[in-house]
Parts: C-alpha cells; sequence; structure tokens
C-alpha cells in the first residue's frame, strides 16, 4: 500500500509495487501509454500518405499531348507532403523523448513543451489538410465562375491515391488533437490536489 510520503516524485504519483520497487500509477501509466499510442498513430498514417502521393500518376491523352498529372504540380499538394514528412520526423522524436520520460519521470514543465509541440504539429497538419482538400476539391468539381474544369473525370486513379493521402494526413491530424487534449487535460490544475 503506497504512502503519502511514496505518492510524490517529481511531480509523478508513484505507488510501491510488491517487491517495494517504485512504479508508475495507474492513470500515470494509461496518460504514457495513449501518448505513445497516438503518437505511434499519427506516424504510420503519415508514413503511410507520403508513398500514397508520391506513387499517384496516372497517365492521360489530351489531343495527342501526353500528361502525366503529379503532386509536383500543385504547390497545395506539395505543402501537404512536406508537412506530412515534417509531423512524421517530429512525431518520431517526441515519441522518444514520451518514451524517456514514461521510464524515468519527468517535471510538469516538459508537458507544457510537449503541448507546445503538438500544437504546432497539429496546426501544421490541418493547415497542409486544408490546402490538399481545396486543391481536391477544385479538381473533382471545378469552379465555373473561373472557367477551372473539372479534370478528376479524366484520372481517377490519380484524384483517388490523392483522396486516400489527405484522408490519411487527416487522420494524423486527429490523433494530434487528441494528443492536445490529452496533455491540457494533464496540464489542468486539480481542485483535489
Amino acid at each position: 500500500m503506497a504512502t503519502a510520503e511514496n505518492t510524490t516524485e517529481k511531480g509523478f504519483l508513484k505507488a510501491m509495487s510488491q517487491q517495494g520497487m517504485s512504479t508508475p500509477s495507474q492513470p500515470q501509466r494509461m496518460f504514457f501509454m495513449a501518448q505513445i499510442t497516438l503518437r505511434i498513430l499519427a506516424i504510420v498514417f503519415t508514413v503511410a500518405a507520403i508513398p500514397t502521393m508520391v506513387t499517384a500518376k496516372e497517365p492521360l491523352s489530351f489531343i495527342g499531348l501526353s500528361i502525366e498529372p503529379s503532386y509536383s504540380q500543385s504547390s497545395a499538394m506539395k505543402f501537404l507532403l512536406g508537412a506530412d514528412a515534417i509531423v512524421c520526423a517530429f512525431s518520431v522524436l517526441s515519441l522518444l523523448f514520451v518514451w524517456t520520460w514514461s521510464r524515468s519521470g519527468s517535471p510538469t514543465t516538459n508537458y507544457f513543451f510537449l503541448f507546445l509541440h503538438d500544437m504546432v504539429m497539429m496546426v501544421l497538419m490541418i493547415s497542409g489538410c486544408a490546402a490538399g482538400t481545396a486543391v481536391g476539391y477544385l479538381s473533382k468539381y471545378g469552379q465555373r465562375e473561373s472557367f477551372w474544369n473539372p479534370f478528376c473525370n479524366y484520372v481517377t486513379k490519380f484524384c483517388h491515391q490523392m483522396l486516400i493521402s489527405t484522408v490519411l494526413s487527416y487522420l494524423a491530424f486527429f490523433c494530434y488533437l487528441a494528443l492536445n487534449i490529452l496533455t491540457a487535460y494533464k496540464l489542468t490544475p486539480r481542485a483535489t490536489e
């Protein structure tokens, strides 16, 4: 049974196991497991989105010209690809930090820096997703007022792959949204503490 003396150490709740070793409490373990799981999911979604976008190609012949649409022809899609790559890399780094903190304990100030990191990653992901969605919408439906004709009817495979890549990026965004909510909840002072 844990006493009042061994329940707090560097801001973390600790409990004594049967062998007498100090172990993180159940809520603390759940917090770190959720952090690690959501970061791994964000990595998986961004790693899946990148090759899906890069390999999206479908040759098209138009009036004797051969055209092959690619993500590199759209600055918005290049931005989404860059956002996916940056979020993937920083997710791996933050996963290493969270893993270390879960093993050794960490002061509350680290949660604040983690919250700032997750906020920047979330904003980067949603801005990339919004840009990709806007271009995808114009590609699918066009805009008659600007004489922008839809071209997804001609390159359905290409547009389908771009849609899958954008959806995977949105899933990474939702992982970071959940991480922000989780960390903000952790930083909120409790009336009972």
